[in-house]
């Protein structure tokens, strides 16, 4: 038992948050530290989702109290960080950790959960311009279904059960209402590409590590295959320098400004748990 334990990870963030607004960037960024491992989004909360729920419910229950959850919810993390040295800190990225943070506070008392945030309209801008790119694909994040108009397409996207802005967008608003809105650390898409420097040293204090060096006019990150398998080809590449480029939504305007009150973590009046915002 005592092996077992000294590869246990001991040092965990989650980054989640809302698609679109910087964590492959980020993940990209923290990556160049040897001591990190990140990338974009895995599937640990699936894993942990699937073995969580016969836990709970059905004919094993009566074999699990809380103590042996807490640990096979932890082996899953420890499995699939296997190969993390033992000084080193996991970022593990999905979005659906936002509504997890009660879990994530028994499981690792210690872990933060980073959110990368921006601006609803811009989102959907964002992702309208990479269906743009790619006309001849068609996108998993629609079914594949070819022929709707941005409207439609929208509804979609904006579904708080289904949706790939709606459930973030819920997820995160739960998280920051919820007695473990202290673990949250927000980081705006625009900080982290106007201020890139700043932002990551206001990070890494939050975080409580020691300062890095980052280079950032040479930032490497793609998962091409994985793009590619969901028909949008490009959607995790990152360019080489961390900028912030001004642009035109290519959005109709109305749908643009029926999202623009959506950014609560810009209202200081609604940040009632006082969350940590970079």
């Amino acid at each position: 038992m005592a092996e077992y334990r000294q590869l246990m990870i001991t040092r965990i963030h989650l980054i989640s948050g809302l698609p679109r607004s910087g964590s492959t960037l980020l993940c990209a960024l923290l990556r160049q530290n040897p001591r990190f491992t990140a990338a974009m989004t895995s599937p640990v909360a699936a894993l942990c989702g699937a073995v969580h729920s016969p836990m709970c419910g059905g004919e094993f229950k009566p074999f699990f109290d809380n103590a042996r959850r807490t640990a096979i919810l932890r082996g899953i993390f420890d499995a699939y960080y296997a190969d993390v040295p033992l000084d080193g800190v996991v970022f593990d990225t999905n979005r659906t950790w936002t509504g997890r943070a009660s879990l994530i506070g028994e499981i690792y008392p210690q872990a933060r959960i980073i959110c990368c945030v921006r601006g609803i309209g811009w989102i959907i801008n964002s992702i309208e311009r990479m269906l743009i790119s790619n006309p001849l694909e068609l996108s998993r994040i629609f079914n594949f279904q070819p022929g709707a108009s941005i409207y439609s397409r929208v509804e979609t996207l904006m579904n708080f059960d289904t949706g790939l802005i709606g459930l973030a967008w819920c997820a995160l608003r739960e998280a920051w209402f919820g007695k473990e809105a202290k673990r949250l650390i927000l980081v705006p898409y625009d900080h982290l590409a106007k201020e890139p420097r700043h932002t990551l040293d206001r990070l890494y204090t939050e975080l409580g590590e020691p300062p890095f060096a980052h280079d950032f006019d040479n930032v490497v990150y793609d998962e091409p295959d994985y793009d590619s398998s969901i028909g949008m080809p490009g959607l995790h590449k990152v360019h080489n320098k961390v900028e912030y480029i001004e642009q035109k939504p290519c959005i109709p305007p109305d749908l643009f400004g029926k999202y623009a009150t959506a950014s609560f973590w810009e209202k200081p009046g609604l940040n009632i748990r006082n969350v940590t915002i970079i």
